[in-house]
């Protein structure tokens, strides 16, 4: 799945691609706040997604504000390690996929030297942690069997000088080879939704490598005539549709037209313009030098003048430039942003270069403040693996724990690691390749689709929309931690409202009573269906499931606080964990509960592992609950869902309660076609064969609608 050109559905649910190569990135992000999850924010061209119509989903259309859940109800956490991909960006290792290319390393005469290279495998293991701490402030955590190049050779992190565990390894004597992360965080990335990054940017390439053509012609007819032009060209398609998207986001629309073909020694040139006075009068003003610019404009302007008249050439990263004041505000930002930099001689042309000095962490520096968009010019392929960098050991820390690690073969047999030269671990053979994205990146790569109301009422407003019931909430959850962040939900509720399309919201997240005025309201013009997922109501049990949603308690107050506006709200029980949530006790006082905090029904279905989250949901079992594991693998072997039999038997004890508890569905409005309808039949659908009995759905949901939670 790619996401330039994405129209995604609740089907898809494919690895993260490159995400640093798209055209509708528009940054990557990771805050304190949120640790260890990245934001991936891009600018989604449809909200709408169309459920395939062989879906069994009770649904026909839904809106994925977010791909990924920050709620994190999966249950190990591995370090974030960068990996040096072979267009120059770092990338996590979770997101390296067999057959990416990456940077290795290879001897060559009496060098060794950066070089492309392919990932050939990928797996997973569990072993005990060790963090290595350099001296510019590097870390990196690896597994004690794990080798780093050092300057007298390859090494174990861990090892001893005698005995079966004799081995090289690591010591504070010894300095590690590369570049390291030069003291960077990986917070320290440019705040590239910032207006001030963004005009920013704007200056650096429309000064750099744009035309403001401004032109009177008094003679012509009618008194004569003003011709105002805007135009940037570039090959690098990056770099336009970035400045494109950001002159939308100052309200400059522009036109594209090809400005020049390729030929033999020159690629296609493109272009972005606009002939309208008031575009020419805007971008003019979002170009000018500000007086007191921040550091986000800083780091704006140095991406938008690198990706017009940069280059990084060998390894020599250089702006070049014959206008003073463009190269004397090069020299500032850079000293804003602490990149070291010399000025350069002039050339036979008149035109000088600023160029950043510092080798190779230096560079990786610059890139990280500022983030660039263009891909040809970050490569290091061929570059002599050397730099004077501060990669001395000063600290290897044991930190008690067995962790999930991941690794990978490469064509090399090394890769680079948070900047350092790493050796493959020691595979073997009976490790199973996983898909690495179906556990880990669902919880800790997070897209947002931050432009999504904007898109969504545009496309509400098309005549060939139908007014057709949408879904929220379906494959990921729309009030997860990050909706705290982002605020998409209430541009959605407004666009949905006014438009006259029902919905219905389904969330374990409290946070839906922030909007709890806009639903009222929306509610007075549309159907709206809401339902809370509370799956767990053993709090040690729930906390070791979900350890980052909202408590049960919690949950059931926004239960109460929705019904005390007026709403409906159903519980979802779902999924119903076997042997750990499925006792007639746990059962009944989930019925309780639900029915004191005013719920009008209760929905379930029980636990469905897809290939790979299994893995995952099986780890987290050997270590909280060893004891089930060999009935779980039993109960799962055949397939994703339990067994019609253990389905059946579930269905003839929860059924009862619901039905002694008043909990049925009280509301069936066929119009909804919403998730907690109780026909699964949708709008336009026809209806499926192989959908249960209406008296069944009653109580008991499909399991296609469980990726939610696991």
């Amino acid at each position: 799945m790619r996401w330039s050109g994405q129209e995604l559905t609740t089907e898809q649910a494919g690895a993260l691609p490159g995400l640093a190569r798209l055209n509708n990135l528009v940054r990557s992000v990771r805050t304190p706040e949120f640790d260890g999850i990245t934001f991936h924010e891009v600018l989604a061209k449809s909200a709408l997604n169309r459920v395939p119509g062989q879906s069994a989903m009770p649904f026909g259309w839904t809106i994925n504000p977010y791909r990924g859940c920050s709620h994190a109800c999966t249950y190990c956490l591995s370090p974030e390690t960068l990996i040096l991909m072979a267009d120059g960006r770092q990338k996590p290792l979770w997101e390296v996929r067999v057959g990416d290319a990456i940077i290795g390393t290879r001897t060559e005469g009496a060098y060794r030297r950066y070089v492309q290279t392919t990932v050939l495998a990928a797996w997973n293991t569990r072993k005990r942690g060790h963090r290595i701490t350099l001296a510019d402030g590097t870390e990196v955590v690896a597994s004690g069997d794990h080798r780093f190049l050092t300057e007298r050779g390859w090494k174990y992190v861990t090892g001893a000088t005698s005995g079966g565990a004799q081995r090289p390894y690591l010591t504070t004597n010894n300095a590690l080879i590369g570049f390291g992360l030069n003291g960077l965080t990986e917070t320290t990335q440019p705040h590239f939704f910032a207006p001030s990054y963004r005009r920013g940017y704007l200056t650096g390439m429309i000064r750099g490598d744009g035309m403001m053509i401004s032109r009177d012609y008094p003679h012509r007819a009618r008194g004569g005539s003003k011709v105002r032009l805007f135009r940037l060209a570039s090959a690098d398609p990056e770099a336009l549709n970035r400045s494109r998207l950001f002159l939308e986001q100052e309200d400059v629309r522009t036109q594209s037209r090809p400005f020049a073909v390729a030929s033999d020694t020159r690629r296609a040139i493109n272009s972005i313009y606009s002939g309208k006075v008031e575009n020419y009068v805007r971008i003019t003003e979002l170009i000018q030098w500000p007086e007191s610019p921040d550091s986000d404009w800083h780091a704006g302007y140095l991406a938008g003048v690198f990706d017009a008249e940069g280059s990084c050439s060998q390894g020599i990263l250089r702006i070049s430039n014959t206008d003073v004041a463009i190269l004397d505000t090069i020299q500032r930002s850079m000293g804003e942003l602490g990149i070291d930099h010399v000025l350069e001689d002039p050339r036979p042309t008149g035109a000088r270069g600023v160029r950043v000095t510092g080798g190779l962490p230096m560079r990786s520096k610059f890139f990280n403040l500022t983030g660039p968009v263009i891909d040809r010019k970050l490569s290091i392929t061929g570059r002599a693996v050397k730099s004077d960098a501060e990669l001395q050991v000063v600290g290897i820390e044991d930190l008690g724990a067995t962790i999930d690690m991941i690794d990978i073969t490469t064509g090399t047999g090394d890769f680079i690691a948070n900047g350092v030269v790493s050796h493959n671990c020691f595979a073997r053979p009976t490790h199973n390749y996983l898909d690495l994205d179906a556990g880990k990146d669902f919880d800790n790569e997070i897209i947002v689709k931050v432009n999504v109301a904007e898109v969504l009422r545009k496309e509400l407003t098309r005549p060939t929309w139908g007014r057709h019931p949408v879904a929220l909430g379906t494959n990921t959850d729309p009030y997860q931690r990050a909706e705290g962040r982002y605020r998409l939900m209430p541009g959605i509720i407004a666009a949905l409202a006014d438009s006259g399309t029902p919905f219905s919201i389904l969330t374990k997240g409290t946070l839906l009573r922030r909007d709890l005025d806009l639903l009222v309201e929306a509610s007075q013009h549309v159907p709206v269906d809401l339902a809370m997922s509370i799956a767990i109501y053993d709090d040690a049990l729930q906390q070791a499931v979900e350890p980052g949603t909202p408590s049960t308690k919690a949950r059931l107050a926004t239960v109460s606080a929705i019904r005390e506006r007026g709403l409906d709200c159903s519980v979802f029980m779902m999924p119903v964990l076997p042997f750990l949530t499925d006792t007639r006790a746990h059962l009944d006082e989930a019925m309780r509960q639900a029915k004191a905090a005013g719920a009008t029904g209760v929905l379930y279905s029980s636990l469905h592992l897809k290939p790979g989250v299994k893995e995952w949901y099986f780890r987290w079992l050997e270590q909280d609950h060893p004891e089930l594991l060999p009935t779980y693998r039993e109960l799962y072997k055949r397939g994703t869902y339990a067994p019609k039999e253990y389905r059946r038997w579930l269905a003839e004890r929860i059924q009862p309660l619901i039905r002694a508890h008043g909990l049925q569905r009280r509301r069936e409005d066929p119009a909804t076609g919403g998730i907690l309808s109780t026909a699964l039949t949708a709008p336009g659908r026809p209806e499926n064969p192989e959908t249960p009995p209406p008296s069944l759905i009653a109580a008991e949901l499909p399991p296609e609608l469980s990726p939610t939670l696991f």
